[in-house]
């Protein structure tokens, strides 16, 4: 009987450094590349919001579209199937006689559910769901530490697998595969179909969110171009902007670092270097901060506790907060923008934050409900760990008093153009 391996994708929507992909492709006669819509993913939470809003969605939909384009090129295809993983997976396992099921393995509780209930349908079947790791720049097996040992401060953790790791080479893409007979391969649904009206292009906004593969590479090298136009200008710091195409698996973090490594001869290039290269950093820490305490970075107390919430005023507060309506010009700029365009930097959300929990003393919870919603570069482990942080309830306890509201907005709008250009 011949080899199937079944290639369920999720949150790795690429070709390149895609160990997974390779490995299936090498072991077996043919694969059956799958993405399963879930409809779990589009409800609406206890908090009121949505699990993933219009943006993001979009911008999912565009990934998975572009995951197919790239795989019919090199002669395949993807089976875009709507419904909960754990039913049709083990379907299609039966349908196609598929010999094994590779997955890439996530961290956070809903997603990691997900994992068991599949590997629990397929055991009953004796059919193996084998875990790759493929979404950080280090790998775990590659840390001078085991999980449960790694340091909770962000800077012991940095230093210690700077100087004690290494960073593989990326996995080469594939450039041909075989796939299954499929008669059939689905259909994506639209927005209308997920209940989700389309959100137009905002002019103020200097960038527009394309998801996929080679818009995620062809914006990387926008950004070393970006970079090489910036080396005359003394450690100016862009931007990047990449982690939307990061946090849905279009870019593999390795692929980053190895093509921004390649302008380390450039000069003034170095803080452009470090800057992308620490945010690669935070997220691998949060992702092995989840792996390492599970679900308590869903707690509103977390590792500590929140602090004052105003019961009584909350919903009206958050309210005012999601809608840019607190009559505080920097906030509701931020929210405007958040809410226009999906994305805000690192300074923005910090300082969102931290007029929600300190000023309106809403519990934290709801402003990283409410950023799962928009967000288009959300992730789990970076999304729920920043906020922790900021919310004085995260996993380094010693953290609690870095985050200053004065000085983020003296930060992000010195001159109160920011305020200006984002007011609603």
């Amino acid at each position: 009987m011949s080899k199937k391996i079944l290639v369920w994708f999720r949150n790795d929507l690429r070709l390149h450094d895609n160990e997974m992909l390779v490995e299936a492709i090498a072991k077996s006669d043919s694969i059956l590349p799958v993405y399963i819509l879930d409809p779990r993913q589009f409800v609406e939470t206890k908090y009121g919001t949505l699990k993933t809003g219009s943006i993001r969605a979009q911008f999912t939909l565009e990934s998975v579209l572009g995951l197919r384009h790239s795989l019919k090129q090199i002669g395949g295809n993807l089976l875009i199937v709507t419904g909960s993983p754990e039913d049709i997976v083990p379907q299609l396992v039966q349908e196609y006689e598929i010999t094994e099921v590779y997955h890439h393995r996530e961290v956070a509780r809903e997603e990691t559910h997900v994992s068991a209930l599949v590997e629990n349908a397929l055991w009953k079947l004796r059919i193996n769901l084998k875990h790759f790791i493929g979404h950080t720049l280090y790998n775990k097996e590659d840390l001078p530490f085991p999980i449960k040992d790694i340091p909770d401060a962000f800077n012991q953790f940095k230093k210690k697998i700077e100087r004690d790791s290494i960073i593989k080479p990326c996995f080469a893409a594939p450039d041909r595969i075989n796939v299954a007979e499929v008669i059939d391969w689905g259909t994506l649904p639209e927005l209308a179909d997920l209940n989700l009206l389309q959100q137009a292009q905002d002019k103020r906004s200097d960038l527009e969110f394309l998801g996929g593969e080679a818009e995620g590479l062809a914006h990387l090298q926008k950004v070393i171009l970006l970079m090489q136009q910036a080396a005359t200008s003394k450690n100016l710091i862009l931007a990047s902007k990449l982690s939307a195409w990061l946090a849905m698996g279009c870019l593999s973090p390795r692929k980053v670092y190895w093509e921004i490594k390649k302008m380390e001869g450039v000069p003034n290039t170095k803080a452009m270097f470090n800057h992308i290269l620490l945010g690669l950093l935070w997220r691998d820490y949060f992702r092995f901060m989840f792996k390492k305490y599970g679900n308590t970075f869903f707690s509103p107390n977390g590792f500590g506790s929140q602090g004052l919430v105003d019961v009584e005023n909350e919903q009206e507060n958050f309210s005012k907060w999601k809608n840019a309506q607190t009559g505080f010009a920097v906030v509701d700029a931020v929210m405007t923008e958040l809410n226009t365009t999906g994305f805000i930097s690192n300074v923005a959300r910090q300082t969102a934050a931290l007029y929600l929990i300190n000023n309106l003393e809403v519990s934290w919870v709801f402003g990283a409900a409410y950023f799962e919603e928009k967000l288009i570069d959300y992730n789990p482990a970076s999304n729920w760990g920043n906020w922790a942080n900021v919310a004085g309830v995260g996993n380094d306890q010693k953290s609690k008093s870095v985050f200053d509201l004065d000085k983020n907005i003296k930060n992000l709008d010195p001159k109160g153009n920011y305020a200006l250009t984002w007011s609603s």
